[in-house]
């Protein structure tokens, strides 16, 4: 059996879809069977990041009424055999996509790839219900943003409630330089703040934002400092690579809170 990870944000706009998307990538091209499940019903992502949405036939939502099998609705990366997205419902009533469809989604899916990547909506409303149903862990995305961070927190105290045990973080857009001067939280204070360990930080890159508009992953470019990052996330959500960016480990949660 593969691994669900449900990939996931207290606040909109922090780069989830992206991170998904490469992390996606950069674990196929270490040889990894991957699908990505994209859970933004309505507002699908995932394939445009992707280049791919012109070659939707099926949705997740397809498959959950049996309209089709999960095989038919699976959607190939056009560089990657070991890499696959099953895209989102966009025009249908999203609320037709219940967390027992979701939970199969991912069972199923789990038999026959080595990782599921699942990209949920921001917040905790019913996009994240649905989500979170099938996942086996969980990363969570936050900027050095307050803002963020405390949605961060937020989340990650509802992950914990329902039963998501092994929860890491990926701090992203950072600019180091203003870490340096003081003028953006550092990684090592979200940490603490949070009281989760980070599996990567990735840097503000624009890189990554016109390999996006042209259908293309970051974490396929050696010129890209993000996609350097997305490649070393793969390797130490496999164990590859078990160096962690600061060597240390972060406070625990409950000693944070007291």
């Amino acid at each position: 059996m593969g691994k669900s990870i449900i990939i996931t944000s207290g606040k909109g706009g922090v780069g989830k879809s992206t991170c998904t998307a490469n992390i996606g990538a950069a674990l196929a091209d270490m040889g990894y069977s991957v699908a990505l499940v994209d859970g933004d019903m309505g507002l699908r992502n995932l394939d445009v990041i992707m280049g791919l949405e012109n070659r939707i036939v099926f949705t997740a939502l397809d498959a959950a009424e049996r309209k089709c099998t999960i095989r038919s609705a699976l959607v190939r990366d056009r560089r990657s055999e070991n890499l696959y997205l099953l895209p989102a419902e966009q025009h249908r009533n999203i609320e037709l996509m219940t967390p027992e469809h979701m939970e199969w989604i991912c069972r199923s899916l789990k038999e026959a790839f080595d990782y599921v990547l699942i990209d949920c909506p921001a917040g905790i409303d019913r996009g994240y219900r649905t989500s979170v149903a099938g996942a086996d862990e969980a990363i969570v995305i936050t900027t050095p943003e307050v803002a963020a961070i405390r949605d961060a927190d937020r989340i990650i105290g509802v992950l914990s409630s329902d039963g998501i045990l092994n929860i890491r973080l990926i701090i992203n857009k950072i600019r180091g330089e203003m870490m340096r001067n003081g003028n953006m939280v550092s990684c090592q204070d979200i940490e603490n703040i949070l009281g989760v360990s980070s599996v990567g930080y990735v840097p503000d890159d624009k890189a990554v934002v016109v390999s996006t508009n042209r259908g293309e992953l970051s974490a396929r470019s050696f010129r890209s400092h993000a996609g350097r990052e997305f490649r070393k996330i793969a390797s130490r959500i496999t164990g590859a690579l078990m160096d962690m960016p600061y060597g240390k480990k972060t406070v625990a949660r409950s000693a944070v809170e007291s």
